[in-house]
C-alpha cells in the first residue's frame, strides 16, 4: 500500500492516532477485549444456520465471563461496559447483544437497586443462569411507560402475583428461550398493592428450570427469524405467576415492606418507571459503542481492500489500485472522517454519563440519547459505504461487513427507537434545556475557510438557525391542539438535534488535534476535522449565505476547498484506518484480506 510517510513515520503516527482515538485508559479498558477476541475460539466459523450462531453466541459468552476478574465490578464501570461492546461486534454480533443484556440491563439492574434484601448473584455472575430483560410489550414500545403488565401484592401470602392480561401485554423480544441454558428476567410490570397502582418497577423473575424447561405459568415462543444478529428472540406471557417479596428490585424511588407500606422518595410514577429502567441509558451507549467498533472495522477492510484490488485506470491499458480513482477513495475519506468525528463524540458521552452528579444526569442522558441515535446512523451510513465499496465481496459474511451493519440496525431500534428518543431531547431542547452559542461578533468577510474556529462557529449558526425555526413554529402553533402544535414544529426540532450533534463531534474531533502528542497525528486529526466541517457547511450553506454567516464568495469555495482537503487526505488513508487498531487475527482471516483469498477455505467457490 503507499502512503506519503515513510513506513516508520506511518507507524507512529497511527498509534499517535490510536491513542488519540482511545486515551490513557487503552490499555486498561480496551487491550483486553482486543486479545480475547483475537483468539481461535472467536474466529468466524462459515455455515451456521441462525439458531447454530445462537448457541455459540451462548457459549462465547461464558468465554467472556471467564475473563472477568469481578463481573459485579465490571457492570458498575460503564466505561468498561462500553469498552467491551466496541470490539465484541467484528467477531459476533449476536454475542454482543447477549452479552449487553446479561451484564448491562439484566446484572446492573440488580446492582443498580440496593435497597432491599441482601441478594446472592453468584449464579447470575458465575453465568450458571443467563440473564435478560423484559420491557417492551407488544402493545407498548416506546410507550413503555404505559405497559400493562401487573404485579400485585398479596398481604396474606406476602407474594406477587404476576400476570399478563392480554395479548397486547405479553413481553415482545427478549432472548427467553432454552438457548444458553436456564435463565432468569428482570421483569418491568405496574405494582399494585391494595389496589392502587403504584407505577413500574421491576420483578426478579426465574423463567427456566435447571433442566431449561419454562417455569410453572411461564409461556415462551419463538420469534420469526430476524436479518439482524442471530438471536433467540421470543414472546414471553405470565399466567399469574408467584413471585416472592424480595422479587421486586427497590431502591429510594420505591420500596415496600412485608406489610405491604409502599413509600417513594419520587412522586411521579413516570418518574419511578424511568428510574427503574435507568440502565437503559447506559444500554445507549453500549450500543454506540457496538456500532463504531463494526464501523471501524468495515472501514479498515474497504480502504485495504481498495488499496489491494486492481482495476483499469484512465488509459486503455495498464491497471491501478481502486483507491487510485477520486470517485472511490472520497466516500471513504468521508466516511473516515465521519468514524473519527463519532468516536471521540462517544468518548465525550461515556465520559459525561461516568462523571456526572445526580444535578448533571438528565443533561447527561440527553447527551447520551443523542449521540446514540447520531452514531448509530451514521454507522448505518458508513456501513453501506465500505460494502458497495467492497463489491461482491462485501456481501459475503465472512469478509465482516454485511451481517455487522444488518445487526446495526438493532442498535438503531434497541434502548430506544432512535427518532422517538431524538423526538423527546428536541422537545427538551425548545423547552429550556438548551441555550444556541452566542455568534462570533466579527463578520465572515473577515474570518477563513483554513480556521478550523470559524468552521465551529459555521456549525453554531446552523444550530442557531434551525433552533430559531422551531421556536418560531412552536410559539405560532395554534392553542388548544397540542399535538398539531408539535406536529409543526417537530421538523425544524429535529434538524436542530442534528445540527447539535454535528457541532458536538466536529468540537471533539477539534480537541484531539489540539490535544494529540505527535504532529502529523495532529495534522491529520485537523485535515479529517476540516473536512467533516467543510461538507457540513456546504449542506447548510444556503442557509448560512441567507442569514449571513457566509458571504458568497466563500460558498462558491467551498467545493474546492474539500477536494483540497480529500487530496491531501487521500495518502493517508491506510495510516488513519491503522489508527483504528482492528484486532489484526481478526482483519486478516476474512478472506479479501488474504492473498489467497477464498482458496483453501471452507468457503464454496
Amino acid at each position: 500500500m503507499n502512503t506519503s510517510l515513510p513506513s516508520d513515520q506511518a507507524a507512529s503516527t497511527a498509534a499517535a492516532l490510536t491513542r488519540a482515538l482511545f486515551g490513557e485508559q487503552l490499555e486498561q479498558l480496551h487491550e483486553p477485549w482486543r486479545k480475547l477476541f483475537s483468539t481461535e475460539p472467536f474466529r468466524f466459523r462459515e455455515g451456521l444456520s441462525p439458531d447454530e450462531r445462537a448457541v455459540l453466541s451462548y457459549e462465547r459468552l461464558h468465554l467472556i465471563n471467564d475473563a472477568l476478574d469481578s463481573p459485579e465490578d465490571f457492570v458498575v464501570d460503564v466505561e468498561r461496559l462500553a469498552a467491551l461492546h466496541e470490539w465484541v461486534g467484528p467477531v459476533d454480533a449476536g454475542l454482543g447483544t447477549v452479552a449487553s443484556i446479561h451484564y448491562n440491563l439484566f446484572l446492573g439492574s440488580l446492582l443498580d437497586h440496593t435497597s432491599g434484601p441482601n441478594r446472592d448473584l453468584r449464579e447470575f455472575a458465575e453465568l450458571r443462569r443467563t440473564g435478560t430483560f423484559l420491557c417492551t410489550e407488544a402493545g407498548h414500545g416506546n410507550s413503555a411507560a404505559q405497559l400493562e403488565t401487573t404485579a400485585t401484592y398479596e398481604r396474606t401470602t406476602g407474594e406477587f402475583v404476576l400476570n399478563t392480561p392480554h395479548e397486547a401485554a405479553r413481553k415482545f423480544m427478549p432472548n427467553t428461550s432454552s438457548t444458553g441454558g436456564p435463565k432468569t428476567a428482570v421483569v418491568a410490570a405496574r405494582l399494585i398493592t391494595d389496589g392502587k397502582d403504584r407505577g413500574v418497577f421491576l420483578f426478579l423473575t426465574p423463567l427456566s428450570d435447571d433442566a431449561g424447561l419454562p417455569m410453572p405459568g411461564v409461556e415462551i415462543r419463538r420469534l420469526p427469524q430476524t436479518a439482524t444478529a442471530a438471536v433467540d428472540h421470543c414472546v414471553t406471557s405470565f399466567d399469574h405467576v408467584r413471585l416472592p417479596q424480595e422479587a421486586l428490585l427497590q431502591s429510594d424511588h420505591g420500596s415496600l415492606t412485608p406489610e405491604g407500606v409502599f413509600t417513594s422518595s419520587i412522586g411521579s410514577p413516570r418518574k419511578r418507571f424511568l428510574r427503574s429502567i435507568g440502565r437503559v441509558t447506559a444500554g445507549k451507549l453500549c450500543m454506540s459503542g457496538y456500532s463504531l467498533g463494526v464501523t471501524r472495522h468495515a472501514l479498515a477492510v474497504a480502504v485495504r481492500h481498495a488499496h489491494t484490488r486492481q482495476t483499469s485506470g484512465v488509459a486503455a491499458r495498464g491497471s491501478v489500485p481502486l483507491f487510485a480513482h477520486r470517485s472511490h477513495h472520497t466516500p471513504l475519506l468521508d466516511a473516515i472522517a465521519t468514524t473519527y468525528a463519532a468516536t471521540l463524540l462517544h468518548r465525550a458521552a461515556v465520559r459525561q454519563w461516568a462523571q456526572a452528579t445526580e444535578s448533571e444526569r438528565e443533561n447527561a442522558e440527553r447527551f447520551a440519547a443523542i449521540a446514540k441515535g447520531w452514531i448509530t446512523w451514521r454507522a448505518r451510513a458508513v456501513m453501506t459505504e465500505c460494502r458497495e465499496r467492497c463489491g461482491a465481496q462485501g456481501l459475503f459474511l465472512a469478509n465482516g461487513i454485511a451481517g455487522q451493519l444488518a445487526a446495526n440496525e438493532g442498535t438503531i431500534t434497541a434502548e430506544g427507537d432512535n427518532l422517538v428518543i431524538w423526538v423527546k431531547a428536541a422537545g427538551e431542547m425548545l423547552l429550556g434545556h438548551f441555550t444556541p452559542k452566542a455568534s462570533h461578533d466579527a463578520p465572515p468577510e473577515d474570518r477563513d475557510l483554513d480556521d478550523p474556529v470559524f468552521l465551529q462557529d459555521l456549525l453554531a449558526g446552523i444550530e442557531r438557525i434551525w433552533h430559531q425555526r422551531a421556536r418560531t413554529r412552536l410559539r405560532s402553533g395554534k392553542a388548544g391542539n397540542p399535538l398539531n402544535r408539535w406536529n409543526t414544529t417537530v421538523t425544524p426540532a429535529l434538524e436542530l438535534v442534528d445540527a447539535y450533534a454535528h457541532r458536538q463531534a466536529a468540537q471533539a474531533l477539534l480537541d484531539a488535534a489540539i490535544q494529540a502528542d505527535h504532529p502529523e497525528a495532529e495534522r491529520q486529526l485537523r485535515s479529517l476535522h476540516r473536512l467533516f466541517t467543510l461538507r457540513r457547511v456546504a449542506a447548510h450553506s444556503g442557509d448560512l449565505l441567507a442569514e449571513g454567516y457566509l458571504t458568497s464568495d466563500q460558498v462558491r469555495q467551498l467545493p474546492d476547498e474539500a477536494e483540497s482537503v480529500v487530496a491531501d487526505l487521500a495518502p493517508q488513508a491506510v495510516t488513519l484506518t491503522n489508527g483504528f487498531a482492528v484486532v489484526d487475527e481478526v482483519f486478516l482471516d476474512h478472506p479479501i484480506n488474504r492473498p489467497e483469498g477464498y482458496e483453501g477455505s471452507s468457503l464454496p467457490l
